[in-house]
């Protein structure tokens, strides 16, 4: 890529892909309600009136005891940015919780699941709030060509967040599932898609002179010339649920994505639970060879119609008390049965190590994560890892 590429302002165009292979019920959107939209599978267990009820009365007794966020705990360090779009490797940032940067060899410049405010809440004054620090302000990211939202809970959606982003860099282009482009248009900002699981767009960043980017279908057909940059990307499926109030709980859908660019393809798993482990006793481990509990099928199908990646973002916290929260988020054990089966050649670990969202111990996912990986023959380092926020890692 020349200096002057690298120097330049590009515009998207996003366009409709040629249809890819995917899995034989594609059509009949199984996950699709008639005001909404579900977790089709035997993993997933909505949680009831009851379940909300008895978590917040063993909340308020002291059952279940928020965790210790006394200093030590998560690193956190200045970011450092590459100042041009040139770059070798696929290269990763983290910059809490489940917002990662990503800087792909073909130039392309992705940010998912962006949170920078201090609660992630709809009020300032109230809510979870921030134990480790966030590592940079929005206006030090000197590129962002996407960004890319799983769903719309408050730690992974933002509205101070992709407004700051839409203001500094206008031709930004927002990718999100189905039924949340409304909220985005609705504060002002229309450089959006949305999609369903797994369909699929193709990009393309041209040089521009600050035009704003194309909608989707507007450049079908239109050529490349040798300074764009070119990429895929893909809703996939993800074991979730979604809601911004007390009235509107899976109206619109949760997703993991993945974005092929530059000869590197990157799988973002975004917040999702894998099963669902009932009541044990304190101390049991769930995944001993009584506890048969239905699997989410739907990352073996990423892995076998999308993979192989050659990285992954997967979720590894969040995850206690498993009676409430298996549902909906993976543990570290359950994060490396996705890992296995999305094809992920390697992976960092999301969604940890920000707020206080459940009561594991703030540092006990990444211990967990390489007792999983020992478990399954996985080397602790150097496969699957987790980095300090605000530290990068290059993918060759």
């Amino acid at each position: 890529m020349s200096s002057s590429t690298s120097a330049a302002l590009f515009s998207m165009t996003v366009m409709l892909s040629p249809v890819s292979p995917g899995p034989e019920d594609i059509k009949e959107k199984t996950h699709h309600l008639k005001n909404g939209f579900q977790n089709p599978w035997d993993s997933w267990r909505t949680p009831s009136f009851g379940d909300i009820t008895r978590f917040w009365r063993q909340l308020i007794t002291g059952k279940i005891k928020f965790p210790d966020t006394t200093p030590p705990t998560v690193i956190v360090q200045k970011p450092t940015f590459l100042p041009t779009r040139e770059t070798p490797n696929l290269r990763a940032t983290w910059l809490g919780h489940a917002c990662y940067y990503v800087e792909f060899p073909s130039g392309l410049r992705v940010l998912f699941d962006p949170v920078f405010e201090d609660r992630c809440s709809p009020l300032s004054f109230m809510g979870p709030k921030r134990y480790t620090d966030v590592p940079c302000q929005i206006d030090e990211i000197p590129t962002i060509d996407a960004v890319v939202i799983s769903h719309n809970h408050y730690d992974h959606l933002s509205h101070p967040t992709v407004t700051e982003i839409s203001k500094r860099h206008p031709n930004c282009h927002f990718f999100a599932p189905l039924g949340n482009k409304d909220w985005f248009t609705s504060i002002g900002i229309k450089n959006v898609t949305e999609l369903d699981w797994w369909d699929e767009r193709d990009l393309v960043l041209s040089p521009s002179q600050g035009s704003g980017p194309e909608v989707e279908g507007a450049g079908e057909g239109a050529g490349s010339g040798p300074s764009d940059i070119t990429a895929r990307i893909g809703c996939l499926p993800s074991q979730h649920t979604s809601n911004r109030g007390i009235f509107d709980r899976s109206k619109t859908l949760w997703a993991s994505w993945y974005i092929e660019s530059g000869g590197k393809k990157l799988y973002f798993g975004g917040d999702s639970g894998y099963r669902t482990v009932p009541e044990l006793p304190a101390d049991t481990d769930d995944w001993a060879p009584e506890y048969n509990f239905p699997t989410c099928p739907a990352f073996k199908e990423i892995g076998k119609y999308r993979g192989p990646f050659d990285l992954g973002l997967i979720p590894i916290g969040a995850y206690q008390p498993r009676w409430f929260m298996s549902t909906m988020h993976a543990d570290p054990h359950d994060a490396v049965r996705i890992f296995e089966d999305t094809k992920c050649k390697k992976a960092m670990g999301i969604h940890w190590g920000t707020w206080v969202l459940t009561n594991e111990e703030v540092l006990e996912p990444p211990k967990k994560l390489k007792e999983a990986l020992s478990r399954h023959g996985i080397p602790e380092v150097g496969v699957f890892d987790v980095c300090q926020i605000g530290e990068s890692r290059e993918f060759e």
